[in-house]
């Protein structure tokens, strides 16, 4: 995916008008969503991206669009090499947690109130090796249950298997 298209997959987030921020991007590849995120933060905002490729999180900027990127290398499942965050992303990667329910909990656990989350999946519920746990919306509704919903964006999958969306996931506030 190109990153004009991840951009146009977050636009209508509103996140800029949080003021500067801290995000995760949990399972970041080459980065292509984290500068899609970067690009709708405000500026000064700070995005922690961690992925298991060392090649992959080489490649993406130190700072996009006056917002701070730092890369970690690591497995996002079971390492978290930053503090407390305001957001987390996670673009085609919820898929590859097998307890995603333990897992959205966990990382609900490290965010500031009101909890948000942005996800970008494949709305299919047939497992493959791309897409190991897939989480349809009707999945996705299942691990956020007491959750607010704004449906960012949707597009056909160049793999022709299922639509990808974004979804922006938030709590009430406390």
């Amino acid at each position: 995916m190109l990153i004009e298209d991840a951009i146009a997959m977050l636009a209508g987030s509103a996140l800029d008008a949080l003021g500067p921020v801290t995000w995760a991007d949990l399972g970041c590849g080459d980065g292509t969503f984290t500068v899609a995120l970067a690009d709708v933060l405000a500026s000064g905002s700070v995005i922690h991206a961690i992925d298991r490729s060392h090649a992959l999180v080489k490649r993406i900027p130190s700072r996009h669009h006056g917002v701070q990127i730092h890369t970690h290398a690591g497995d996002f499942i079971d390492e978290w090499p930053f503090g407390s965050v305001d957001g987390i992303l996670m673009a085609n990667s919820l898929h590859y947690v097998a307890n995603q329910n333990a897992f959205v909990r966990a990382c609900a656990s490290r965010i500031t109130t009101p909890h948000r989350f942005i996800i970008v999946e494949y709305d299919t519920n047939t497992a493959n090796a791309w897409v190991p746990y897939p989480v349809s919306r009707t999945r996705l509704a299942e691990l956020f249950i007491g959750y607010s919903f704004t449906k960012l964006s949707s597009r056909p999958s160049r793999y022709q298997r299922a639509p990808l969306y974004a979804e922006l996931i938030r709590s009430a506030p406390r």
